[in-house]
């Protein structure tokens, strides 16, 4: 399906975009562009891959010139440009609408210009039941890649959404954060012990993308079953990993925070179709002529609506936690290195 396309990744220089390039630089596929405005990332990545198929590009998902320059050729975009830290997008929220809502507004009107074949859009947990900026933003987002699939008769260009829980490891995320603090011989400063957060991989993250990809029609929304965990035990988890009497302060939740991250609404799990270890949403394709309906149900009440949510999937044990953090290549690293300074420093 991939051998011999274009692919093009927005904001290709974060975690996801590198993870999508390890997996991918062996598909056969005749080029990758990474598109960003990191210029110092991008040439990270050129030295790191050294690879002829990938091609970086500068611009800014918010400057239509720019992306609709880089879509030339595309076959396939994955959409992961975006404004994700939380308390910035609360201080700064028009800047957070201006990448994450009018920027994906024209990442699709330069994909369907450039008739490209497909678009995977990147969302979050925090688009549903949004609280804060951040997932406000990135909820208007789902609804405008919606609204391209309502509104585009063509149908040449399929679009559909993809949301995620928190990728483990991911850059600007808590386990960094945390470990970076071991390493420092600071205190672990949690926001709240009791708040859950979903625990996905990057591996994980890429395979809910290319799920997507081969199996979405225009407007679906697919998310990943997943785990989760309390902060509490995951800050305790890499105190055991690291073998550090690291003491964990709290320090009281960030601007706008959730207890708890919801990856289903009760309305969306309703039509949720269970498909193995993920969910498929279909979009509600009516158009604004809505037909009455002769057997009115709108009184009806179903007892069984939930949300699937991090509070009431499987919340791991701090052991369990340690199984799923061991696995992940970055943590692995940071502890081999840990274990290392420690012999040396003996």
């Amino acid at each position: 399906m991939f051998k011999d396309k274009v692919l093009l990744i927005t904001g290709g220089t974060g975690s996801f975009g590198n993870a999508v390039i390890q997996k991918f630089l062996d598909k056969g596929l005749k080029e990758i562009r990474v598109f960003s405005r990191d210029e110092k990332k991008q040439e990270d990545m050129r030295i790191h891959y050294s690879s002829k198929i990938l091609k970086f590009i500068i611009g800014d998902v918010r400057d239509f010139d720019s992306i609709k320059r880089a879509m030339k050729d595309v076959d396939f975009v994955f959409h992961a440009a975006a404004l994700k830290q939380v308390p910035s997008c609360e201080f700064f929220p028009i800047e957070a609408l201006r990448t994450n809502v009018l920027g994906t507004n024209n990442v699709l009107e330069a994909a369907i210009q450039s008739k490209v074949k497909r678009v995977i859009c990147l969302s979050t947990d925090k688009a549903a039941y949004p609280v804060n900026a951040m997932g406000i933003t990135k909820a208007l987002m789902e609804k405008v890649a919606h609204s391209f699939t309502l509104n585009n008769t063509s149908g040449n260009t399929i679009i559909c959404v993809t949301r995620y829980g928190n990728v483990m490891a991911s850059r600007g995320s808590v386990i960094p954060l945390f470990i970076e603090q071991i390493k420092s011989g600071k205190d672990i400063t949690v926001t709240n012990p009791h708040m859950t957060r979903f625990l996905m991989s990057l591996d994980e993250a890429v395979d809910l993308v290319v799920l997507a990809f081969e199996k979405s029609s225009s407007g679906d929304l697919f998310v990943q079953k997943a785990p989760s965990c309390y902060i509490g035990d995951l800050a305790i988890a890499l105190i055991k990993m690291f073998n550090t009497d690291t003491k964990i302060i709290n320090i009281g939740p960030r601007h706008a925070e959730k207890l708890y991250e919801t990856l289903l609404t009760n309305e969306e799990f309703e039509k949720a179709i269970d498909i193995g270890d993920f969910y498929k949403v279909n979009l509600d394709s009516r158009d604004l002529n809505y037909q009455l309906i002769e057997n009115n149900n709108m009184n009806s009440h179903n007892d069984s609506l939930r949300s699937y949510n991090s509070h009431n999937t499987q919340i791991l044990s701090v052991d369990e936690i340690i199984q799923k953090l061991i696995s992940i290549e970055y943590v692995k690293n940071e502890l081999d290195n840990f274990t290392k300074r420690g012999v040396k420093n003996e």
